[in-house]
C-alpha cells in the first residue's frame, strides 16, 4: 500500500468516525502533492451526489482553478461507482488507483450492479423515466452556446 491509498483509507475510516457517510475516501495527487482530500458526506450534507471521489474532484479543481485535472492520479479507498467514474473522466483523470472493490462494496450494502447494467445496457427494468419535452425551445440555448465568440470549449 502506498502512503496516498493509506490517507485515502484513512479519510474513509474518518467519515465512518464522523457519521458523514459510507466507508469511502479519496485523494487528487498532483506529482508528489496532495490537491484535494475527501470522504463520503452524503449522510452529513444530505446530498446523494456528495461521493468521496466527486468532492475531492470538486476540491481540487477549486484548489487549481480550473476543470482540467489530466496532470493528477485519483486514489480512492473504493473502485469508483458510475457516477463517480464518469466525473474521473468529465475531469480527464488518467490514472485511477482504488483498494476495495465493487464486489467489496456490495458485501456491506453498497451494491452498484443495477447501475452498471444500466450503463451498459443490459438493465432488465428502466426505474426512472425520462421524457423529451420542450426541446425546440430549449435549442436557443444551444444557439446562443454555438454563436459565442468566448466560449470556453471542455
Amino acid at each position: 500500500m502506498t502512503d496516498f491509498m493509506k490517507l485515502a483509507k484513512d479519510e474513509a475510516v474518518r467519515g465512518v468516525s464522523e457519521n458523514h457517510g459510507g466507508p469511502f475516501g479519496a485523494l487528487v495527487v498532483q506529482g508528489d502533492r496532495i490537491v484535494a482530500s475527501a470522504h463520503n458526506e452524503v449522510v452529513h450534507t444530505n446530498d446523494p451526489t456528495a461521493h468521496a471521489e466527486i468532492l475531492a474532484i470538486r476540491r481540487a479543481s477549486r484548489e487549481l482553478g480550473r476543470f482540467d485535472l489530466s496532470d493528477c492520479v485519483l486514489y480512492t479507498s473504493c473502485e469508483p461507482c458510475p457516477m463517480c467514474l464518469f466525473a474521473v473522466y468529465w475531469s480527464r483523470i488518467k490514472t485511477v488507483y482504488y483498494g476495495c472493490t465493487r464486489t467489496d462494496a456490495k458485501g456491506i450494502g453498497f451494491d452498484d450492479e443495477f447501475l452498471y447494467e444500466v450503463m451498459n445496457g443490459t438493465a432488465s427494468e428502466n426505474r426512472v423515466e425520462l421524457v423529451n419535452l420542450g426541446r425546440e425551445a430549449c435549442l436557443d440555448a444551444f444557439t446562443v452556446w454555438l454563436n459565442k465568440d468566448d466560449k470556453v470549449p471542455y
